[in-house]
């Protein structure tokens, strides 16, 4: 006897079809911040044993207790918030900088065919340069000045912006172009009511991941250069073999990485309310 499949077999007339069977109550979604926490915490764990079990020499990686203790006194010093204060100076004006030009570029550029062809082959050759092979250039010039970290934070964030937008103006509707010649629309007016909305998340991916690399680069730029910020206190305190200060510097810059990379997540959910990506996070 062959087994019958009563899905596709007919009903009697008059029945209602009940649809799938219901499913049980949903598990409940892990949170994303107790995750990860419990992550940082385990973390921090690993690294207080190692030392202490023998694992590492503690004169190489102190104890993670030990670290925080010492990011905690130097917290309470106006000198590390004077460091923090530089690093942060360099990598606002240097991702602003960026962002200015590379937007008025990619959108000028980029809404003109021709001349987008025409540059093509002078960015395939300019961007795969990197920031750190300006460096003695930037010595050269500036010294150990600011100007120097801004110009390898401007040099490398410029690239990552303007190739989003490029990337953002080519996605354009054609159709959506040719109704607004259709109306009578100027070349300005098209770019703000069809080109812009079509390139703004385009524009925010590219500052979303200039900002990681801008604070990066203000970094390595002022521990390699020397100028004033929180690599030149890595410098420092490494050439006094303060190595448990190092560590703490470094977890310092790691949580002003954390925070950066949430205000730039924010900004963009704000700035991208509209947009289906968004609307998407936000139903659950």
């Amino acid at each position: 006897m062959t087994k019958t499949d009563t899905t596709d077999a007919p009903r009697a007339p008059g029945t209602l079809d009940q649809g799938p069977p219901p499913r049980g109550p949903a598990r409940p979604r892990p949170d994303r911040a107790l995750l990860g926490t419990l992550g940082i915490v385990f973390f921090l764990l690993l690294w207080e044993a190692v030392p202490r079990l023998g694992v590492v020499s503690d004169r190489y990686l102190p104890p993670a207790s030990e670290v925080l203790t010492v990011l905690a006194q130097r917290a309470a010093t106006p000198g590390f918030w004077t460091a923090v204060g530089d690093t942060l100076l360099g990598w606002a004006l240097g991702l602003a900088i960026a962002f200015a030009a590379a937007t008025v570029l990619g959108l000028a550029l980029g809404s003109l065919p021709r001349v987008r062809a025409f540059t093509t082959s002078t960015v395939d050759f300019l961007r795969p340069i990197p920031s750190v092979a300006l460096i003695p250039l930037a010595v050269l010039l500036y010294g150990t000045d600011i100007r120097s970290t801004l110009l390898l934070v401007v040099y490398a964030c410029f690239w990552l912006i303007y190739i989003q937008v490029l990337y953002g103006v080519a996605d354009v509707d054609p159709v959506a172009e040719q109704t607004a010649r259709s109306y009578g629309l100027g070349r300005l007016a098209r770019v703000r009511y069809v080109v812009w909305p079509t390139t703004l998340p385009y524009l925010m991916t590219g500052l979303r991941l200039a900002a990681a690399v801008a604070l990066i680069l203000s970094i390595t730029a002022q521990l390699i250069i020397g100028s004033p910020g929180i690599g030149q206190e890595i410098a420092v305190a490494q050439s006094s073999n303060a190595v448990a200060y190092v560590y703490a510097l470094i977890v310092a810059t790691g949580v002003l990485g954390v925070v950066i990379n949430t205000g730039v997540r924010v900004l963009e959910r704000r700035v991208l309310r509209w947009h289906s990506s968004v609307r998407g996070e936000a139903t659950p």
